[in-house]
């Protein structure tokens, strides 16, 4: 007889709360892809910082925005490839912090050291917490 391991409480709240988050993320990603950064009150020289990211840049940015959904959809889902998904958004993240830290300017108006922090501890706990549920038997 097998017993059923239980979906513990905190795998929802982690699970809603990073679906959350990252939903901000797919929000900001689209309305740059779209063109319609203006629609959101920025400036001429703020847009076309967005639009100066050259196509590596989208993509890691692409991937860590849709891996970090993906990984919160999987997770509420209870999936092991909700670890691979938390990877594939960090690797995103390194890319795109590479490039607003090494090689691109950031407009002083778009500075955030705070959101920047934000994004890296949510993806880290992420990728942290999907593995060790997994291991505990909790993903499927």
């Amino acid at each position: 007889m097998t017993s059923a391991i239980r979906t513990p409480w905190h795998l929802w709240v982690v699970g809603i709360a990073t679906l959350l988050f990252n939903a901000i993320g797919i929000y900001s990603y689209t309305m740059t892809q779209t063109g319609s950064l203006a629609d959101l009150g920025m400036t001429a020289d703020q847009i076309a910082y967005f639009d100066s990211f050259p196509a590596w840049a989208d993509g890691a940015w692409a991937l860590g925005v849709w891996g970090a959904f993906a990984g919160s959809i999987l997770l509420l889902l209870r999936r092991k490839i909700a670890f691979a998904a938390f990877l594939i958004a960090t690797i995103g993240l390194v890319g795109t912090t590479y490039f607003e830290l090494v090689v691109s300017q950031i407009p002083e108006s778009l500075q955030n050291p705070v959101l920047m922090a934000a994004i890296w501890i949510t993806t880290l706990f992420s990728l942290w917490y999907s593995r060790r549920i997994a291991v505990a038997g909790v993903l499927r």
